[in-house]
């Protein structure tokens, strides 16, 4: 009988911890569940107050920048690399407004400010700046405060007064479409079927551009298609082919080892994929 009754009250035990030890596993699963929780509204929250400043940036800048899209002035305006096929879309994009952006109120309220970009059937409409490294403005907004929304930025190894063979242009890709968060348009059917979205208009304090896109595309993060330098045309010959090749859309632009080109990246998702977005170098005006 005793030897029984040892049997119930281990078992009793051993029930009661059981109970003890679920009653903890709940426990501790609620208490990982609400830090997710907090955690992940704190970061919410944190989105959307970067996403707030940026849009209010935005907006003052738009407001009180001294922009405008005219003809260009011949005389001081040269047309780029034209091709021999006369039924090319160049000829048509060459008589396009080309945006001209007044830099000097822009200048004071960052230094840092080497161009303004615009790109067709996006919201792509910003300044664009430039410091040392390609870090800096990846967490801070025009007006240089902490934002984790950053900024349209050009590579530190590019020079925007006389344009490398290959110009890089980043942003973070935000999901609220701000920065080059509707660069992800270009790979959509609605994009492309209007030619009129094939052009890229960049203006700097020296010269106005006109840029005709030639290739879009995914891909994982990489080194190759930001290359800046080039040691001879036969390279960069390769380079641009290899970069027409990728696209996820034919475009009748074809570029060449005399072209210039203009680079667009963006991260694409968590993954560190980019969409990716190049044009070449069509026309330039002066100031």
């Amino acid at each position: 009988m005793i030897h029984n009754g040892m049997k119930k009250r281990t078992k009793v035990i051993k029930k009661k911890k059981k109970l003890i030890l679920k009653k903890w596993i709940r426990v501790t699963i609620l208490i990982i569940f609400i830090i997710i929780l907090i955690f992940s509204t704190f970061k919410l929250f944190i989105w959307k107050q970067d996403s707030n400043k940026t849009k209010d940036i935005e907006e003052e800048i738009i407001d009180n920048a001294d922009t405008e899209e005219r003809q260009a002035i011949e005389e001081n305006t040269q047309n780029i690399n034209p091709p021999d096929d006369k039924d090319n879309d160049y000829w048509n994009y060459i008589k396009m407004d080309m945006l001209s952006v007044n830099f000097d109120d822009l200048k004071k309220k960052n230094s840092d400010t080497v161009g303004w970009i615009k790109v067709e059937g996006t919201n792509i409409n910003y300044p664009v700046v430039q410091t040392t490294d390609n870090k800096y403005y990846l967490n801070h907004s025009y007006d240089k405060t902490s934002n984790k929304a950053g900024w349209v930025f050009a590579d530190y190894r590019n020079d925007l007064d006389n344009f490398d063979k290959n110009t890089v242009i980043y942003a973070h890709g935000r999901v609220d479409t701000t920065m080059f968060g509707s660069l992800k348009n270009i790979l959509k059917s609605s994009w492309y079927n209007n030619k009129n979205n094939h052009i890229i208009k960049f203006s700097t304090p020296k010269e106005n551009t006109l840029w005709q896109v030639f290739s879009v595309y995914t891909i994982e993060a990489e080194s190759y298609y930001i290359t800046t330098k080039f040691p001879s045309n036969e390279y960069f010959k390769e380079f641009v082919t290899t970069l027409k090749n990728r696209s996820k859309i034919e475009f009748s632009a074809i570029p060449n080892e005399n072209d210039k080109i203009l680079t667009l990246s963006t991260c694409k998702d968590s993954k560190g994929n980019r969409v990716v977005m190049h044009a070449k170098l069509i026309k330039l005006e002066t100031k």
